[in-house]
C-alpha cells in the first residue's frame, strides 16, 4: 500500500475516506395506486432511510432503482442493507434486490 498523507487519502477517497453504499431494485404489485406508492416511498424514507442517517437516490412507478449512501462521509454496513431489504420485503414489495456493498467514488467491491 502506498504512503499517502491524509489529505491525499481525502481527496482520493480512500481508507478512513473510503465510501461504501450499495444499490437496490423493487417492484410494487401491479395496479398499485399512485397514492400507495407516494405512502411506501415517504414511508422508507421516514422509517429506515432518515433514522438511519441515509440518503437514497433513486426513481421509479411501479419498478424502482436507486442507490443507498450514507447522508456524511461514511460508510453503509451489512446491517442497513439488511435493515432496507427486511422493511421492503415486510411492505410486499415484490423482486427486492439489494446489492453486496460497493466503493461509491471507484465501484469496487468493499
Amino acid at each position: 500500500m502506498a504512503n499517502r498523507s491524509r489529505r491525499l487519502r481525502k481527496k482520493l477517497r480512500v481508507e478512513e475516506f473510503q465510501e461504501l453504499g450499495f444499490d437496490l431494485s423493487f417492484n410494487f404489485p401491479v395496479n398499485t395506486a399512485e397514492e400507495t406508492i407516494d405512502a411506501v416511498i415517504d414511508a422508507m424514507i421516514d422509517e429506515v432511510i432518515e433514522p438511519r442517517k441515509l440518503a437514497f437516490a433513486g426513481s421509479g412507478h411501479l419498478a424502482w432503482e436507486g442507490m443507498i449512501c450514507t447522508q456524511a462521509l461514511g460508510k453503509c454496513t451489512e446491517e442497513d442493507r439488511a435493515a432496507i431489504k427486511g422493511w421492503l420485503n415486510a411492505k410486499g414489495m415484490e423482486a427486492v434486490e439489494v446489492t453486496e456493498l460497493f466503493d461509491l467514488w471507484y465501484g469496487e467491491p468493499a
